[in-house]
């Protein structure tokens, strides 16, 4: 019983205490689900280098590019230095974007803009029919659209299990919030929102970690 005790204490509750002050603006110590269990992504579509790509046991962050990839590249400017920077070394941490078919020139040129800022390890882009796009699009469940060129401002964060989460409750004000996704022409709302609720997902992985990990100890 002690040595439980000494447990929960070394490990458990720095994890608490960290999930409660990263928290920041989210009043949620751990990220609702909008959506639960969202469809793997289509095995048939193309990577850009042949590259296996799934969502299952990866923290995702998922994005819909459209048509207009390079048009749009400050959107992933941002994207990167708010908060891929910042949890790329995070071993299961990735970025997908689904892609039209046609844009991989444009996707190349992208990260190639972006290669000396970063270590893009975790970016993979997938190549899909306008028509697939859609049909994967409209199976997450949410509120926004996408665009007549199949994309969208907003990108998702999806946990290992393919829970799409986000905000579902209740603000710190005890305002009703609703945010199903984070749009990134907004430096300020990465920032603020999106790093915030990234922080969140990464805790609840390192508390079940450490409790497996206390688990095997005793």
């Amino acid at each position: 019983m002690k040595k439980n005790s000494v447990l929960f204490v070394l490990f458990v509750l720095p994890i608490v205490a960290y999930l409660f002050f990263a928290s920041g603006v989210n009043s949620f110590i751990t990220l609702p689900t909008i959506t639960p269990t969202i469809p793997e992504v289509n095995p048939q579509w193309k990577s850009l280098n042949g590259e296996k790509v799934t969502l299952n046991q990866k923290i995702t962050i998922l994005g819909f590019t459209g048509e207009d990839i390079f048009v749009n590249r400050g959107n992933f400017f941002n994207l990167n230095q708010k908060i891929y920077t910042k949890y790329n070394e995070f071993k299961d941490f990735q970025f997908v974007f689904i892609a039209p078919d046609g844009t991989q020139e444009q996707a190349k040129r992208i990260l190639k803009e972006l290669s000396p800022l970063s270590n893009l390890k975790g970016y993979h882009f997938l190549f899909a029919p306008a028509n697939e796009i859609q049909a994967y699009y409209n199976d997450l469940k949410l509120l926004g659209k996408l665009d007549s060129k199949m994309g969208t401002p907003n990108v998702f964060i999806v946990d290992k299990k393919r829970n799409l989460r986000g905000r579902k409750g209740k603000s710190v004000q005890g305002k009703p919030e609703y945010k199903e996704g984070f749009n990134t022409t907004s430096a300020a709302e990465l920032h603020n929102d999106m790093m915030d609720d990234v922080k969140i997902i990464l805790a609840e992985y390192r508390l079940a970690l450490k409790r497996n990990n206390a688990n095997r100890q005793i």
